[in-house]
């Protein structure tokens, strides 16, 4: 009976305590470097440690995610438009195929695959695992490798192998099975393992892998490498023809690395690593391993972003600084990954929270001075911006606010899989290390965030952990009340926002109100300033919404919030009171945009270049505010010379952008913009353009879908001439446009409804282009327009009509380069708008109706086949039916572009007389439109 009680005792506490469930993993892998496939026996001894009981048993199978382009890896492919997986030939993607899975007496265990998760897969036990027990699982299954051009793990074109993930590994049972498919985030969620391999590879192989290399033997296809670990988590094993990796022994630990740099000797790389480990022993502790691995592909996949997008030849920084941050960054992140187990999609934020706020210390302590651009700050031009000034530290609350100042920032507790590009890579990892700093400055006394993360790491290594226990042991060390920062400023997406409100000042004292603009709990502090001295501190806590304090005067010439930056503020240019100044802070004029220097009102000056057939080159100066961090509030003034005109030309706009949380509604943005430019020789029109717009997006910032609501009224007064018949020279149109999009890389959607009116005509349009991308890679791209007068009082002019091919653009919101030819190379330039057609056809316009359908679908790569057909109305004839066809080169897709005609309405074209002026091309130079497509996956 006491034996009975006893063990019921020992399995009650392992559940309360919530220890994590060790497993005996055994491995016989046979290596296929023809077919790139992996032959696997594996012998996986499962204990269930939780109270439990458990009929069925979870695996990781990410290996297979890559078998389908319809897969949850496949779909994210598909939503940051990565195209190379889509494109693949099946067999570089990979598989895997399972022979059998049986148990310790030789019975089969019946197994599946969940719906939508090929990547996971289901044990359906016979006999109920009960609390303690333990049960014997053999599995055999081949491995099919895919190609690493995907993620950078598989097989590569030299004949290498490098293997993250790769074999079957149980799921990790807390309360509830921890299951959650491949998305190529590299966060798979292993417990902790001890595992005895067998190694087959064929002569000439080599291996690179954290587990201890126990004996190597010759075996029937090769060499027979014995390899095991304890408390494992690291999958990582690589084999190659030729060695690139280096190994680096310090006194306790090993590490084992590709990462290279050519400029460094080996005793630096030597003293770098030593530093590097004595550094994270001294705040972390002693690694619970002998050896480490780091791979350049775990580095690339998670870069310094800055230094990893410089040209090799390009080296600002002191020699070695780049290797050490390098290394560091990937090291540390190995550190906290093999012996912390957090769950790596759900918890991330306390990884990453540890692991900025070590390179930030790490900088602190052994590059005090390093500048972000390193020995480019002292080069001519540069040397005088504020960004030259900036530290490197200075970056991870810069690049946050980036994303805050987009309104795309989200909370430290969204799940991974859940943050758009930025955010993942960038935002949040920098956000939750700039927190640790936040915190520590206003704790003030030294060293409480570096002491709790040595505490946590101790307590908790090679331990199941939540993010819990670790705001425990920062709240138990914290001399003051740290809830906001839990509350706050890691469950929310709330902004900072401080700003003066009434400041008193009497003959000793300052009473000084701070308000609060956003809705937090969050402290800020408070500075004395002294020409350009700080003469006085205090963090003022509690401000919501705003709070009066009394401060000493004596020595106090202007007043400011957050003064050295130590809080990540979304707005930190309205944080300073003159007290008695005539400004609050002095102006600034810059030469070129630059980082934003909250300590001045900045006005910046950029030189501009643009270039249209009437004008000719255009060159002039831009005047705005923009900084590279968004603002609210922006103003362009861009006046410019025409050099054919010879005169001057130009535009301006000014707008105030009204960010919403919690809303569909995401941005409002309400302004005007004007130009001035010729739309014909020695013909000039002046535009004016009031507007409103309603920006609508999913809470779910991963989801593409966008919505907007626009309304302008835009007024346009064009020049006459004696000798020129000018039409309408000055009208007014009011347009309220609602438009559509969800675009993917495999589906994508675009509408606008469109409805006009002005003094002689009223006008509805409708239009939505989709393509889609098939699983043979077979492309379809249909696009519809249809549109109709509500009224037409323009009998006698085509001016407001509806066109076929070359849309009159009387709004003047389409970057024609001629818009007023109707011969040459620049009549040849297409606006995908309108009737969409690619031949020059009569009738040309549609003075009642027009509806056109436009598609096409690759032949060969960019190579495509279109076709257009549609009906053209005009009053008092009957509707006419026209159509065209021929190739399209799509060498960008809707930037890009040329059409070369076949046949159409007017019979064969491709044989027709002057057949060059037949064709026709889109062409953007707008840098700011072809930014977005290298931005879409990020945002």
């Amino acid at each position: 009976m006491k034996k009975k009680l006893f063990v019921v005792f020992i399995i009650c506490l392992l559940g309360s305590t919530k220890i994590f469930a060790q497993h005996d993993v055994e491995l016989n892998v046979i290596v296929d470097t023809i077919t790139k496939t992996l032959h696997v026996e594996q012998k996986v001894l499962f204990q269930n440690t939780s109270a439990d009981t458990l009929s069925e048993i979870y695996f990781h199978d990410w290996n297979n995610s890559f078998q389908s382009t319809v897969s949850p890896l496949g779909k994210r492919f598909s939503e940051d438009f990565i195209r190379r997986f889509h494109f693949a030939k099946e067999e570089d993607r990979g598989a895997t195929v399972i022979n059998a899975i049986w148990d310790n007496r030789g019975d089969n265990i019946d197994w599946e695959r969940p719906e939508d998760a090929p990547d996971i897969i289901l044990l359906k036990l016979k006999k109920p695992l009960l609390p303690g027990e333990e049960i014997e699982l053999n599995f055999s299954y081949g491995l099919i490798l895919p190609s690493d051009k995907f993620t950078g793990y598989g097989y590569n074109n030299d004949g290498n192998f490098k293997l993250q993930y790769w074999y079957v590994t149980p799921a990790v049972y807390k309360e509830k099975w921890h299951i959650y498919s491949n998305k190529n985030l590299d966060d798979l969620f292993v417990p902790k393992m001890d595992i005895n391999m067998t190694l087959e590879v064929p002569e000439g192989f080599e291996i690179a892998t954290a587990l201890d290399i126990e004996n190597i033997n010759p075996g029937p296809f090769g060499r027979k490498i014995g390899l095991s670990g304890k408390d494992v988590m690291d999958t990582k094993l690589f084999m190659f023809k030729n060695n690139e990796f280096e190994i680096f022994q310090t006194r306790d630990l090993a590490l084992i690395s590709n990462l290279k740099d050519a400029g460094l000797n080996q005793y630096m790389k030597v003293l770098t690593i030593a530093r590097i480990f004595e550094f994270l022993e001294k705040h972390l502790g002693p690694y619970p391993h002998e050896k480490i691995m780091v791979t350049k592909e775990e580095y690339q996949s998670n870069p310094v972003y800055g230094l990893n997008q410089l040209p090799e030849f390009i080296r600002p920084f002191p020699d070695g600084f780049q290797y050490d941050i390098k290394q560091l960054k990937t090291i540390i992140d190995n550190y906290l990954e093999t012996t912390l187990l957090l769950n790596p999609r759900k918890d991330r934020w306390v990884h990453d929270a540890i692991h900025i706020y070590l390179m930030i210390e790490y900088v602190n302590t052994y590059y005090p001075e390093m500048k972000i651009f390193g020995s480019l700050s002292e080069f001519f031009g540069l040397r005088w911006t504020h960004a030259a000034d900036l530290k490197f530290n200075d970056q991870y609350p810069m690049l946050y606010l980036h994303m805050a100042r987009k309104n795309m920032d989200q909370p430290l507790t969204t799940s991974r899989d859940s943050l758009v590009g930025f955010n993942k890579n960038i935002g949040n990892a920098y956000k939750a290390g700039t927190g640790l700093v936040y915190l520590q400055d206003f704790l003030e006394e030294e060293n409480v965030v570096l002491k709790s993360i040595k505490e946590f790491y101790k307590k908790y290594e090679l331990q199941q952990v939540n993010p819990e226990d670790f705001q425990k042991i920062l709240e138990k060390n914290a001399p003051k009340n740290i809830d906001w920062f839990f509350e706050d400023f890691v469950a929310t997406k709330t902004k900072m926002d401080f700003t003066f409100g009434k400041v008193k000042a009497t003959p000793d004292s300052l009473i000084v109100t701070i308000e609060n603009k956003e809705n937090n709990n969050m402290p800020v502090s408070l500075y004395g300033i002294n020409e350009g001295r700080v003469v006085f501190k205090k963090w003022v806590e509690n401000v919501n919404p705003e709070r009066t304090v009394v401060i000493p005067r004596e020595g106090i010439e202007r007043l400011a919030l957050n003064y050295d930056l130590e809080i990540p503020e979304v707005n930190p240019r309205n944080n300073f009171d003159g007290i008695d100044a005539l400004l609050n802070k002095p102006i600034q004029f810059r030469l070129f945009q630059d980082i934003e220097d909250p300590r001045y009102t900045q006005i910046f000056f950029m030189p501009e270049f643009d270039y249209n057939l009437y004008d000719g080159a255009v060159l002039g100066a831009k005047i705005y505010n923009k900084t590279f961090l968004k603002k609210n509030f922006n103003y362009n003034i861009s006046p410019k010379w025409g050099f054919n005109s010879q005169t001057l030309v130009g535009s301006a706009s000014i707008f105030q952008s009204f960010q919403l949380d919690h809303s569909n509604l995401f941005t409002i943005d309400i302004g005007a913009s004007g130009s001035r430019y010729s739309y014909g020789y020695g013909l000039f029109y002046k535009t004016f353009t009031p507007f409103l717009s309603l920006n609508f997006r999913e809470p779910n910032l991963r989801d593409n879908e966008r919505q907007s609501l626009s309304i302008s009224s835009v007024n346009v007064y064009r020049d006459t001439a004696e000798d020129i018949v000018v039409e309408h020279p000055n009208y007014n149109v009011l347009s309220i446009k609602y438009n559509f999009s969800n675009p993917s890389l495999v589906n994508y959607l675009t509408s606008t409804t469109d409805f006009q009116l002005s003094k002689g005509f009223s006008k509805l349009s409708f239009s939505f282009d989709y393509r889609k991308l098939f699983l043979n890679n077979r492309q379809i791209n249909i696009r519809f327009f249809a549109g109709t007068f509500i009224y037409n009082d323009m009998d006698d002019s085509d001016y407001f009509s509806f066109a076929l091919d070359r849309p009159t653009d009387y709004l003047f919101e389409h970057n024609y380069y001629g818009r007023s030819e109707s011969s040459g190379l620049f009549s040849q330039q297409i606006i995908m708008a309108e009737g969409g057609f690619k031949s020059q056809l009569q009738p040309e316009y549609a003075n009642q109706w027009l509806t056109t359908v436009n598609a096409s679908t690759n032949i060969w790569k960019w190579i495509y086949a279109y076709g257009d057909v549609g009906f053209v109305k005009n009053k008092h004839f009957d509707a006419e039916l026209l159509y065209d066809s021929g190739i399209r080169l799509s060498l960008i897709a809707d930037y890009f572009e040329v059409f070369f005609p076949i046949y159409s309405s007017l019979g064969w074209e491709i044989g027709a007389e002057n057949y060059d002026q037949r064709i026709r091309f889109i062409a953007t130079l707008s840098l700011n439109t072809l930014t977005k497509l290298f931005t879409r996956r990020w945002y």
